[in-house]
């Protein structure tokens, strides 16, 4: 999403006054930026555990994090990637308690699988695919798509971060994030068009009423 220059310095001047606020730990900002956010993290939290029980507590910890770390948030990135990336970090610590793989290295591919690489900063018009489609058509496919692509398509579209904030959120390399992306895009077509080709159930009453 691209912004006017009007429209940045609008963010970085609300950046800033959040990381002042934040310093000072101010508890009506806290509340603002709850109430702002809310949705939105819970929904990224829903989608990196799958359980709400989880999800839940890990939203509260986020919370917890932004009230005693606030300080750490200099007002460089939009506070919505910063938190989404502490969200992330609990996920993982939180596998890792679990005895479980972190989210990197149950996303990785084959060591055999050629590298992609996706020149220019530009999205391709793959990238405009399928998202103004039926919404409940796509989010069934994205389930089934690899977990490291699903990521990167929700944070995209659904939380339409950049590409280089996906970068921070998910501590990857701008070409991987790329790759992932278009990956998960070049997945998701032939899926959705197999889906779309299926012949639809009939409805067993139909011409019993």
């Amino acid at each position: 999403m691209v912004l006017s220059a009007e429209a940045t310095r609008q963010v970085e001047r609300e950046n800033a006054e959040i990381a002042r606020g934040l310093k000072l730990q101010d508890p009506e900002l806290l509340d603002r930026l709850i109430e702002l956010h809310q949705h939105r993290l819970m929904r990224y939290l829903m989608f990196l555990t799958g359980k709400r029980e989880v999800a839940e507590d890990l939203f509260q910890e986020v919370w917890i994090r932004v009230l005693r770390r606030g300080s750490q948030y200099n007002g460089k990135a939009r506070f919505d990637t910063w938190i989404f990336t502490i969200a992330r970090n609990l996920v993982i610590d939180l596998s890792r308690k679990r005895t479980m793989a972190s989210l990197d290295e149950m996303c990785e591919g084959s060591e055999n699988e050629r590298p992609f690489e996706v020149w220019g900063e530009e999205p391709s018009p793959l990238e405009q695919f399928e998202f103004h489609e039926n919404a409940s058509e796509v989010a069934a496919v994205l389930e089934t798509l690899d977990p490291s692509y699903r990521e990167v398509l929700r944070l995209r579209f659904h939380e339409e971060l950049s590409l280089e904030e996906i970068a921070n959120v998910t501590r990857a390399p701008l070409s991987t994030v790329k790759s992932r992306l278009y990956r998960g895009l070049a997945a998701l077509k032939p899926r959705l068009q197999k889906l779309r080709c299926q012949p639809k159930v009939r409805d067993v009453t139909e011409g019993t009423r």
